[in-house]
């Protein structure tokens, strides 16, 4: 693949790694430019003396979408690894002005974060700051690691989960699994089962099952646990949503496991009565993840800060320090090589 020689590096415009990095961020000309300030031919424009200086098509277009190929996808970290460290040079650390800033956060996580995190987030968010606009991503986009290494996405709220040491984490909040099911279930008054008890072991194996899958499988974080207890259940459906996982058991006479988060929120909505597991089932621990060239940036040390806010209603840890990189996950003392 061509690169650009030193020859003629000095005549090359910086500005288009800026228009790159959108592109990579937004796979779309159109989007890119509003991101930018640009319109849509001078995008394409500057695609264009992009391709011609790096001798590479860079993206190509399939459908609606700009698709890297594999130059663009190499190029990735080093260029947002770059750009990051242009922005911090000459950007005050405490430069960060909430009204008048004009920029999108990108997030990522399940919907349980769409229907309880982000509409307080955006209520905050937009009182003191109108210019930043807000985004999540479906948490089936795609790995975690890759879309923060190619900076498609600032923030990442998923379980806890082993990472390297240029992503930076904090927990957020843990939440317990309750087990849901339609008010009035026949099988758990007939077994005589009252909201809050715990279900008996075989009356949860025997009944059948609804579970949040974002890949399709029918197995989760509840079948290891029956597992080890040397049980089973039956899971009949499948669904890429708590939300519509929650819909099913309302309108049907399957059960499903829950944050009890998302049990607390739709139990009157849609009629539904929570239960202890029948087994011990490990509360799961949720983190936020971030790259570590945004660290110490305050635009996203204060994002960071409105999401812990955001989340003090869900939180069921007993106590939380204030947000300091300090207690990121990240080993800054001996850093791993950043992507």
């Amino acid at each position: 693949m061509g690169s650009i020689t030193t020859m003629n590096f000095s005549a090359f415009d910086l500005n288009l790694l800026k228009v790159y990095a959108a592109l990579m961020r937004e796979r779309s000309a159109t989007r890119a430019g509003q991101q930018l300030g640009m319109s849509q031919p001078a995008v394409s424009n500057a695609l264009s003396r992009l391709r011609h200086a790096l001798n590479d098509e860079l993206f190509i277009r399939r459908a609606n979408e700009m698709v890297p190929t594999p130059r663009a996808e190499a190029l990735s970290a080093q260029i947002g690894d770059a750009l990051a460290e242009i922005e911090r040079a000459i950007v005050d650390e405490d430069s960060f002005d909430p009204p008048s800033a004009e920029r999108r956060f990108t997030l990522y996580g399940a919907d349980f974060f769409s229907s309880l995190m982000m509409p307080a987030l955006i209520a905050a968010v937009s009182e003191v700051a109108p210019g930043i606009a807000l985004r999540l991503l479906e948490s089936a986009t795609g790995d975690v690691e890759r879309l923060l290494r190619d900076n498609l996405i600032d923030v990442a709220l998923e379980r806890d989960m082993a990472m390297p040491d240029w992503i930076c984490s904090r927990v957020i909040f843990s939440s317990r699994y309750v087990i849901v099911a339609a008010r009035g279930h026949p099988a758990l008054e007939a077994a005589n089962v009252r909201p809050g008890d715990r279900l008996p072991l075989d009356l949860f194996c025997a009944l059948p099952h609804a579970l949040r899958s974002v890949d399709g499988s029918m197995d989760g974080r509840i079948d290891e646990c029956l597992r080890d207890a040397g049980r089973s259940r039956r899971v009949m459906l499948a669904l890429p949503h708590f939300h519509s996982v929650a819909l099913a058991v309302a309108r049907s006479r399957l059960i499903a496991a829950l944050p009890e988060q998302t049990s607390a929120a739709l139990a009157d909505q849609l009629g539904l009565e929570s239960y202890r597991p029948p087994i011990d089932v490990p509360d799961q621990q949720l983190r936020m993840y971030w790259h570590r060239r945004h660290d110490r940036h305050p635009a996203h040390r204060w994002l960071h800060e409105r999401i812990l806010e955001a989340l003090t209603d869900l939180d069921r840890t007993p106590s939380r320090k204030p947000f300091d990189p300090a207690y990121s996950q990240a080993s800054l003392a001996d850093p791993s090589p950043v992507p």
